[in-house]
């Protein structure tokens, strides 16, 4: 299947064309759709949402929160979760993965350094606190940003 075989669903897609109040034979005359008179049966109806003046719904409710276009997320894991790792082992966010640590890279990888780690690890990944870094090299590894 590619673009140009692709067709809407049978039914989902309605012809802007259709002539109403073209009298009573054709299905839809008289009032067309409309009902029988009424502030929404004449030209010049409100829009959606329009209440007759009562404070609309959107208007009543109160807003909620913010969401930043340019927000990182950002995968944080502690020192303490590298201990899986064989010592002298080399540790990237593909192997994190593998090892179920992490399930979802999203914007990126941070180790921060909560727990204790006791073996010699060369870890790549985005991003580092200071004492997490401090860490690994404490012990003889590398930490690596990518």
């Amino acid at each position: 299947m590619d673009l140009s075989n692709l067709s809407p669903a049978a039914g989902s897609v309605h012809n802007n064309n259709f002539r109403r109040g073209r009298g009573h034979g054709s299905g839809n005359g008289k009032t067309a759709g409309k009902g029988h008179k009424g502030q929404k049966a004449r030209s010049g109806a409100p829009r959606i949402g329009f209440e007759g003046g009562q404070m609309p719904l959107y208007r009543r409710l109160p807003k909620r929160g913010f969401k930043n276009r340019n927000t990182l997320e950002i995968e944080a894991i502690n020192i303490s979760a590298l201990e899986v790792f064989e010592d002298g082992a080399e540790v990237t966010i593909e192997a994190l993965l593998e090892k179920g640590i992490i399930k979802d890279t999203k914007d990126g990888v941070k180790v921060l350094g909560n727990g204790t780690l006791t073996k010699k690890l060369t870890v790549k990944v985005n991003a580092f606190s200071e004492s997490a870094k401090a860490r690994i090299e404490e012990l003889g590894g590398k930490a690596e940003v990518i």
